[in-house]
């Protein structure tokens, strides 16, 4: 793992996250027609890479992965549920269009910090390895640019700080990607393994329990074909740079 190489991915998921802001700024209509369709392929990228890659690699190196696993998958469902605020409509719920902008703006902020991690995580487990996790963040970051943008100028927020903001969010990528890189430097090889079971889990619970959710609101043939496009993609990407 150096330096550059986990500065450089980071870099390009926090602007993955900075172009899904752009999308709904300038073509809002497109995005409301077809973002579901990068969720789908979004999807389908994590499940592979958690299960082809993360976890086989995970079980070459310390026995039980699958604890780890599951216990990524409890994590940042905690994680999620303490830091991320879904705001609910029903009579008597009043809150404040501040307050869902504040929380989530925290949320995708943590979210962020914990997508920089996974990179170093995957770079110090090798390179192929480092550029399918940056893959998965990648194509995961762009929706969460979209969510942050949608819930911003849901708040009244101006276009000024609505980008100020979501500049702000997809920063923590790197800054999250920088300091697990001076943290893992020279780390025992079980560490690393714990670490790509943990990352396993993540991607398992982001895939199922953010993104398939949200392509199940839209009922379109063609999310079957980029769930299943995402998955071929992985696939040959890993055949080829193994």
């Amino acid at each position: 793992m150096t330096f550059t190489e986990v500065f450089v991915f980071s870099m390009l998921a926090g602007l993955s996250m900075f172009g899904g802001t752009a999308l709904v700024l300038f073509y809002r209509q497109w995005v409301r027609e077809h973002s579901v369709f990068l969720i789908s392929f979004a999807a389908g990228v994590m499940l592979t890479i958690a299960f082809a890659n993360l976890i086989p690699q995970a079980d070459e190196i310390v026995p039980n992965a699958w604890r780890w696993v599951f216990t990524g998958f409890l994590a940042l469902y905690v994680i999620q549920n303490m830091f991320t605020f879904h705001p609910c409509h029903g009579e008597g719920c009043e809150i404040h269009q501040n307050q869902l902008g504040v929380f989530s703006i925290v949320g995708l902020s943590v979210h962020s910090l914990l997508d920089g991690a996974i990179i170093a995580v995957g770079f110090e487990a090798g390179h192929a390895l480092g550029i399918l996790t940056t893959v998965a963040v990648l194509l995961h970051k762009m929706p969460d640019g979209i969510t942050i943008t949608s819930v911003l100028l849901h708040t009244k927020m101006t276009t000024l700080k609505v980008i100020k903001y979501s500049a702000v969010v997809a920063a923590a990528t790197p800054v999250g990607a920088m300091v697990a890189f001076f943290f893992l430097r020279g780390i025992h090889p079980h560490t690393l393994g714990w670490l790509l079971s943990v990352t396993a889990g993540f991607f398992i619970y982001l895939a199922g329990a953010d993104l398939l959710p949200e392509t199940h609101k839209v009922r379109h043939r063609a999310n079957t074909f980029f769930f299943f496009s995402g998955i071929a993609v992985i696939l040959a990407v890993a055949r080829v740079i193994h």
